[in-house]
Formats: C-alpha cells, sequence, structure tokens
C-alpha cells in the first residue's frame, strides 16, 4: 500500500533490511508502528504530516517486510534497544543525522528507547497509548491482566504462541476489531502476518519486552537517566491507558519536558483518529 506521494525504500543496516516509504519535504520525521500492524498503519497521518515534513515510515525488524533476523536465548536480538538502533541506522542512511519520532504502541516503546539510549538525536517525541514498559508491567494487576493477556502469551516459550496462533491467526490477531482498519491496511496486516516468521519475531518481541526491556528501563531509572527532548503523549479515552494509568505523570517521571492529551477513540489513533493524531503532531512537531 503506496502513500500518495511517498516512495518506497529498502535499506540493509548490520545485516537487517528495513522497509519503508519517503515522501514530502522539510524537516525529518520517523514513524513508527504498533502491533500487529506494519507502517501502512499510517496511511491517512503520513501524508497529511508530508505536507510540512519529510516523513518516513518503516516497518520495525521482524515486522512487515522487514528483516525477521534470528534471535537469541536472551531474546537481545528483538529487544526495544536492537529496534532503536536499526531506525537510528536507516535515519542515517538516509541523511538525517538528528530528527523527530513519533511511535504507537511497539513503535512507541522503540522509540522512547531510542531517545534515552541516543539522546543527541530526537529533537522531539511523541509516545501514542502508551506509558514506559517497566511501568507498564508493574501496573498490572488482575482486571488488567484480563484485558492484556496477548502480552503474556506472545511472551510464553517458543514455540507454544507460535503453534497456537497457526490455527487461527485471523482471530488472534484481527477479531472483532478488524473494522477499525481500512480494507486495504487489514489486507497488508493479514498478509504479513500469514508469514511463520513474523509471528515468531512477533513473539520474540514481547519475550524482549518482559525480560531485556524492562531490564533497560529499570537499569535507566536506578542511574536517573531521562528522555531530555521535549514529549507529547497522546492516548485513546477508550483504551487501557487511560483507564489504568495517569498518563502525564508516569511520563513527568522520564521525561523533563511533558504534554499531551487523551483523544476520543480507542488504542489504534492513528487509525480510529487520523485527523486529529496528525493535528496533534503537526501542532507539536513544527
Amino acid at each position: 500500500m503506496r502513500f500518495v506521494g511517498f516512495e518506497p525504500f529498502t535499506v540493509n543496516v548490520a545485516g537487517v533490511t528495513v522497509h519503508g516509504q519517503r515522501g514530502g519535504n522539510g524537516p525529518p520525521l520517523l514513524l513508527l508502528h504498533g502491533f500487529p500492524q506494519t507502517h501502512v498503519m499510517w496511511h491517512a497521518v503520513a501524508p497529511l504530516l508530508a505536507e510540512e515534513f519529510t516523513v518516513v515510515a518503516t516497518d520495525l525488524r521482524g515486522y512487515g517486510d522487514s528483516g525477521k533476523p534470528p534471535s537469541a536465548p536472551d531474546h537481545l536480538p528483538y529487544s526495544k534497544r536492537a529496534m532503536a538502533l536499526d531506525q537510528l541506522r536507516v535515519m542515517e542512511r538516509l541523511g538525517y543525522e538528528r530528527f523527530a519520532l513519533a511511535g504507537h504502541d511497539r513503535g512507541a516503546r522503540t522509540a522512547y528507547r531510542l531517545a534515552l539510549d541516543h539522546p543527541g538525536r530526537v529533537t522531539r517525541l511523541a509516545v501514542l497509548d502508551v506509558v514506559p514498559t517497566a511501568d507498564a508491567l508493574n501496573a498490572v494487576d488482575a482486571e488488567l491482566a484480563r484485558k492484556l493477556w496477548r502480552w503474556f502469551f506472545l511472551a510464553q516459550p517458543a514455540p507454544l504462541p507460535e503453534k497456537l496462533i497457526a490455527a487461527d491467526p485471523e482471530a488472534f490477531y484481527f477479531g472483532a476489531q478488524a473494522g477499525l482498519f481500512a480494507p486495504e491496511a487489514l489486507a497488508a496486516y493479514r498478509r504479513a502476518v500469514a508469514d511463520p516468521a513474523t509471528v515468531h519475531a512477533m513473539c520474540e518481541d514481547y519475550r524482549a519486552m518482559v525480560g531485556r526491556d524492562v531490564e533497560h528501563d529499570e537499569a535507566d531509572r536506578a542511574h536517573g537517566r531521562r528522555i531530555t527532548a521535549p514529549l507529547l503523549a497522546l492516548w485513546g479515552k477508550r483504551s487501557h491507558t487511560d483507564r489504568h494509568h495517569d498518563v502525564l505523570a508516569v511520563w513527568r517521571r522520564w521525561a523533563d519536558d511533558v504534554q499531551g492529551r487523551a483523544l476520543d477513540c480507542g488504542h489504534f489513533l492513528p487509525e480510529e483518529a487520523p485527523q486529529r493524531t496528525a493535528e496533534e503532531l503537526l501542532e507539536f512537531f513544527r
């Protein structure tokens, strides 16, 4: 699914291919997607942002048409640290040393990790419908565990989740929420998860989340490491993020300059409320 006015690209960064699209003119802005999507989730937002920015939208490693490198017993190859380094190298290859950055869901976790690990490279950071991983997991109680069961299912040792998902990937990945996505975007997501290598990589992403990603967050917190770029947090009024977190208060424990608000939608802001999401991002990144 090509965005209007964008050109697709695939680059190799340290042995991992990263696929995406680039379009527009102006300062560079990198967009990172969430689960179980690909960069296509930005299809309604990216062209609006491209009126003022050079927009780069990519597939994270393991997702979409990007590479699925082998994992390791500690799942470090699918940590957000590794994913963030991929994206930094992509932007370098495209000629951008410093750039604005927005991410949703898994992409937001990659985005804030990039801002923590490489503080001089991110000019402004937007995170959509997340709080930091350590905070998210520490807040899980019985009610939230029932809502977020996919996190813990996907994190189970291989090959159990992979085999069970293969029995009915449509029901697991989409189900009742399929109607939230534009038909062409949904077709792209379905094509992606039809690949067993993608399913395995997604599981590795969540295995890293409950292990190495938490360790990295906790180490940063212990050493007082903070996000120095101005940060915008957006979330859905009807998402679990709104119901279970004081979102701005959490992010203010991690970043020096925080603003944000809830939008009138659920979890998938760029697809449920694309116009409002684009307006908020444009205002913040200008």
